[in-house]
């Protein structure tokens, strides 16, 4: 090969293929097998010995993975999906292996290598891209043949939530378009018992009926849905000509969701990019924590929303006595009940009088109780700083939890 590096490279093939094998089985669960099974470990081992000397055969001439080489690769992640490892242990597998092999060259190479190192690392960074578009492709195909429609559309809500750029593939495989940008909506279905497992997948299922977009359930009480969105929607903006037919469209699936659960359900949406959807559903998440408990979901909430809600919780002193003013305002009539009227009509008294079905001066009377129990005007500056957040963040029952 009249280099150093690749000569080393291949003395230590064997070495280094037996090295990567036994890592997956260190590190990823369903590699196991390669501990007890000697037919399906010759086969990763001779793979992983396989793809080092296609390395070593094409990189020095910077020569790409041909198609026979991408079919074998595809074929390999086909193999690993009858074993029955799922999509983020194929993550797993893709990432070590990357890891590793780089760590090779590196180990590998001299000072006197510089130039043979780069040829090697242009190569490996560009056909390393495609060798992992078809190992997906093969692993996606088979779980398509053998995983149900709602565990391989799970898997690819799990992948664009992780910011996996595999996701792409994933979308393809489920008959689903990629976009540029999604709604991040979280449902969060409180209260005991949890829906069960079954129950909660047969909903999703019904549910993807109606709406063709990633969906999952990745905890008891967190149902999760990713709307694509508009490609010019930047995060969390309330600007005229937003993408509002995507909003509307999450609207429509919570009102679904919240008819499928059939019990009182909080709803938070934040808007990402792909690749930064991780930090969106992060924020949609949090939000869907200091939301209001809806028992027909009507509204989506947003960061902007509750801010002053999610920065109460974050300061334990200042929400336990919140929470003991809540308790206070328990004991008269239907208090908490008429502010959270009172504020949702910006403290217009006869239409909240007409809201809550009682003459304006019950309504009058209800609010010097208030005052009484709280030493706090429900009508000042002040009271609606207050008592507005101790009403908001009673109703998202983060304090019956």
């Amino acid at each position: 090969m009249g280099s150093h590096l690749f000569a080393e490279l291949a003395r230590r093939t064997l070495d280094d293929a037996r090295h990567e094998v036994e890592v997956y089985g260190q590190e990823i669960p369903e590699y196991r097998f390669v501990e007890h099974d000697g037919r399906r470990r010759a086969e990763a081992l001779d793979y992983a010995v396989w793809l080092r000397r296609r390395t070593l055969d094409l990189a020095p001439e910077g020569t790409p993975l041909g198609q026979e080489d991408l079919d074998h690769i595809a074929s390999m992640g086909a193999s690993r999906a009858r074993t029955g490892m799922c999509a983020a242990s194929r993550r797993r597998v893709l990432g070590l292996h990357t890891n590793l092999m780089l760590r090779e060259i590196q180990e590998a190479s001299g000072p006197e290598n510089t130039d043979e190192l780069m040829r090697v690392m242009v190569w490996f960074t560009t056909q390393g891209t495609r060798g992992i578009d078809a190992y997906t492709r093969g692993h996606a195909a088979e779980q398509k043949r053998r995983l149900p429609f709602v565990a391989r559309v799970r898997a690819l809500t799990a992948a664009l939530l992780a910011d996996d750029s595999l996701a792409p593939g994933l979308a393809r495989a489920v008959g689903m378009s990629p976009a540029a940008s999604y709604e991040v909506v979280v449902v969060r279905v409180p209260g005991r018992p949890a829906p069960a497992a079954g129950g909660r997948e047969a909903i999703v299922e019904a549910l993807l009926t109606h709406h063709r977009m990633p969906i999952a359930w990745p905890r008891a009480e967190e149902l999760v849905a990713l709307v694509p969105a508009g490609q010019d929607s930047a995060p969390d903006t309330a600007r005229p000509g937003r993408d509002r037919s995507a909003r509307d469209r999450a609207l429509a699936f919570v009102r679904d969701a919240g008819e499928a659960v059939a019990r009182p359900c909080a709803v938070g949406i934040s808007t990402g990019r792909v690749r930064a959807l991780a930090d969106a559903y992060d924020r949609a998440r949090r939000v869907s924590l200091a939301a209001p408990l809806q028992p027909v979901p009507h509204r989506l909430h947003t960061l902007a929303d509750v801010f002053v809600e999610l920065a109460v919780a974050e300061d334990r002193d200042i929400d336990s006595w919140l929470s003991g003013m809540a308790r206070t305002l328990a004991r008269g009539p239907e208090l908490l009940a008429t502010l959270e009227t009172y504020y949702a009509h910006d403290m217009h008294r006869r239409n909240t009088a007409a809201a809550l079905n009682i003459h304006p001066r019950t309504l009058d009377y209800r609010l010097q109780r208030v005052r009484r129990l709280t030493d706090v005007d429900p009508g000042s500056a002040r009271g609606v700083r207050i008592l507005s957040t101790v009403v908001a963040r009673a109703a998202s029952g983060a304090w019956t939890a």
